[in-house]
């Protein structure tokens, strides 16, 4: 404690101007003051002020340690408020963005159990396949599932998205299990299309990230259409595991083609920024979090 107080007497002092400035806010005497000085300077071993009757000026050591004070207090100050808010109730209206088929299955059936917890927030959720503009719509999360890499997106990542190729039984026991990247040219591939041009599904290869063009008897823009073929034994889809994981559970799906996965875009919660974030929205971020981190979460939901 008295480190910290020397610490901060120190900033205190040069952010002031002068010892009787610092000792009058603090409504203590200036000897006390240069007495904290005194003692942080010999604990350190270094001079940090040059002080005379008239001014004050920084060494270069004493500039240098100014920064890392200024720092020090400051993520002090962030950390008590953060517990401060933790102890508060989390109140407001919540408004939320997810992805259409995510959301109706992995967002909106969490939400009565969220809000039952905090009863003093309310909520809206928006359900988009379209990238909303997050300060021009006021919404206060979304929820992506993407590659933030290379994007000015502030997140916290929420899971792991793996994608897989999923095929029924039947399927799979009339066209035979695909062995290699290579045998996807002889089976019938259900393929999401975007303004009739068909996306190639991604994999791993010795290494590499290649992607390869499929073909098959139907295409879709909607993913849960796919979805809804290759449960009735149509072809091959490439999906993620939030969408498919409780029908490979149930054994109505089977994955094929594991060893050639890619790394998959995973799943975030997106603020327009991070910094000073209401308690209602770290509340849903950590909410949703802790629920997708159950065991087994994606193989039941």
């Amino acid at each position: 404690m008295g480190q910290f107080r020397q610490i901060s007497t120190f900033v205190e002092v040069v952010a002031r101007g002068s010892l009787s400035a610092a000792a009058r806010a603090e409504g203590i005497a200036p000897a006390m003051i240069g007495r904290r000085l005194d003692a942080l300077e010999q604990r350190l071993g270094v001079k940090l002020l040059q002080r005379t009757t008239r001014k004050l000026a920084l060494t270069d050591e004493g500039a240098a340690f100014l920064e890392d004070c200024k720092r020090i207090l400051a993520e002090m100050q962030e950390a008590e408020a953060a517990v401060a808010e933790r102890s508060a109730r989390a109140t407001g209206h919540l408004v939320i963005s997810a992805p259409a088929g995510f959301g109706r299955q992995h967002v909106a059936p969490l939400l009565p159990s969220f809000l039952a917890e905090h009863r003093d927030v309310t909520a809206n959720l928006n359900l988009s396949d379209r990238l909303v503009d997050m300060v021009g719509e006021g919404v206060d999360v979304a929820i992506r599932i993407a590659s933030l890499e290379d994007s000015n997106l502030v997140g916290v990542k929420l899971s792991d998205n793996r994608r897989v190729v999923v095929a029924s039984p039947a399927y799979l026991k009339r066209r035979g299990v695909p062995k290699t990247l290579d045998d996807l040219q002889r089976h019938n591939c259900l393929a999401i299309s975007s303004e009739g041009s068909q996306r190639g599904w991604t994999f791993r290869d010795n290494g590499r990230i290649v992607t390869c063009k499929v073909a098959g008897n139907m295409q879709c823009n909607d993913g849960e259409v796919l979805h809804d073929w290759a449960l009735a034994g149509k072809g091959l889809a490439w999906r993620s595991m939030w969408e498919v994981g409780a029908e490979i559970e149930a054994g109505k799906l089977r994955t094929v083609l594991d060893q050639f996965a890619a790394p998959g875009n995973d799943i975030y919660a997106v603020f327009a920024q991070r910094r000073h974030l209401p308690l209602r929205i770290r509340a849903f971020v950590e909410f949703l979090r802790r629920t997708y981190a159950r065991p087994g979460y994606w193989r039941r939901a």
